[in-house]
């Protein structure tokens, strides 16, 4: 999932959206963690290129949150941070990756088990080429998007600033169809290394009282748009644009419920159509079938200060080409500017096989 400037985005979220309100002594933690795992095998496509198993190097900063803004505390003071992933699959055909992060860092059982949500884009020395390297189906480009999800005992200041941690880390790798192949890998690895916590005096949590949301309907619509490749290699890259319009409610401080319609222009599917009815005749598919779709879906959005995170379960009302099936689902990140705008990323599949990388712009009145 190529989500070139994806990264500048989350950035931005971290250091613009995230200022803070009350003055507080900033204190920051580094970290070193190694890791080595296996690459899961979610699709049989991809079963010659588990060979060996991938090794690689967790490095990241964060900064610790002490309730200088209220999200804060509705979280249990996260960590907001960047991180740097190398990761050595010790397999030719897949090659090596390299992947800047953002990330927040959320905390249970008295602080001490840490649960890492992080996302970015990765570079891929070793891409698909129909000639040099026709055996990766994985990664059909050397830009991909990259999450990774880390869930990690944690002890700081065992010796001075010096602590550990350990656990286990899911890390995704995928360029979401913006050019095939792209089966994707998923590594399942275990961790272990070294933190480093710079400073000596953690000031005390800021406690507020709980300020009760409420808001009357909401009604946002979102323009969204971006470039896909059928599944068919060569076949191009087109442009797709999408309208949203929907409704939302809030239903406490984190939470809104949506519902709503999409209309969407998938460029692709006019090649995917006219290919089919040519090299499929037995489909019966006609090169004049409408390449549009129609979908309603029902959603829910989770505010954390200016970002929020969307999560969407849709169904295709009209529906005249057949492509991965009537349900479609899409998660995302929004970033508000103000009150009404925002700004959105988000990846739109059809259960666990992505379409798109969607890049949006919207008002909610």
């Amino acid at each position: 999932m190529s989500r070139r400037g994806c990264l500048l985005f989350l950035l931005l979220i971290a250091n613009v959206g995230f200022s803070q309100e009350v003055k507080e002594e900033q204190q920051y933690i580094f970290e070193a963690t190694p890791f080595q795992g296996s690459v899961i095998l979610h699709n049989t496509d991809i079963s010659h290129l588990i060979t060996e198993h991938p090794t690689g190097l967790i490095l990241g900063y964060s900064r610790k949150t002490f309730g200088g803004q209220e999200w804060e505390q509705l979280y249990n003071y996260p960590d907001i941070g960047a991180s740097f992933v190398y990761q050595d699959t010790h397999n030719t055909t897949l090659g090596e990756t390299y992947g800047l992060f953002a990330h927040f860092n959320f905390y249970f059982l008295k602080r001490n088990l840490q649960l890492r949500v992080a996302q970015g884009i990765a570079y891929a020395t070793n891409p698909y080429d129909r000639i040099d390297n026709f055996r990766n189906n994985a990664y059909g480009s050397k830009f991909l998007s990259t999450t990774y999800l880390m869930l990690n005992y944690q002890k700081e200041r065992i010796f001075r600033g010096l602590g550990v941690k350990a656990g286990i880390s899911i890390i995704h790798y995928s360029n979401a169809n913006v050019r095939a192949p792209n089966t994707s890998t998923n590594t399942l690895a275990f961790n272990a290394g070294l933190i480093y916590s710079l400073g000596t005096n953690e000031p005390d949590y800021v406690k507020r009282e709980k300020v009760k949301v409420v808001e009357p309907f909401r009604y946002n619509v979102a323009l969204r748009g971006g470039v896909n490749e059928s599944d068919n290699i060569g076949a191009g890259q087109y442009p797709f644009y999408i309208i949203s319009g929907y409704v939302d409610k809030r239903v406490g401080r984190r939470s809104a419920l949506q519902a709503g319609t999409d209309i969407f222009f998938s460029n692709f599917l006019k090649e995917l159509i006219e290919f089919q009815s040519i090299a499929f005749p037995e489909n019966n598919v006609s090169p004049d079938t409408d390449y549009k779709r129609v979908g309603l879906f029902i959603g829910h959005e989770l505010f954390i200060n200016k970002l929020s995170i969307t999560s969407q379960l849709g169904y295709y009302v009209y529906y005249p080409f057949d492509f991965e099936g009537r349900v479609y689902n899409r998660m995302g990140l929004k970033r508000y500017f103000g009150d009404k705008w925002f700004g959105e990323i988000s990846l739109k599949s059809h259960a666990a096989a992505a379409e798109a990388v969607e890049f949006g712009v919207g008002v909610r009145l």
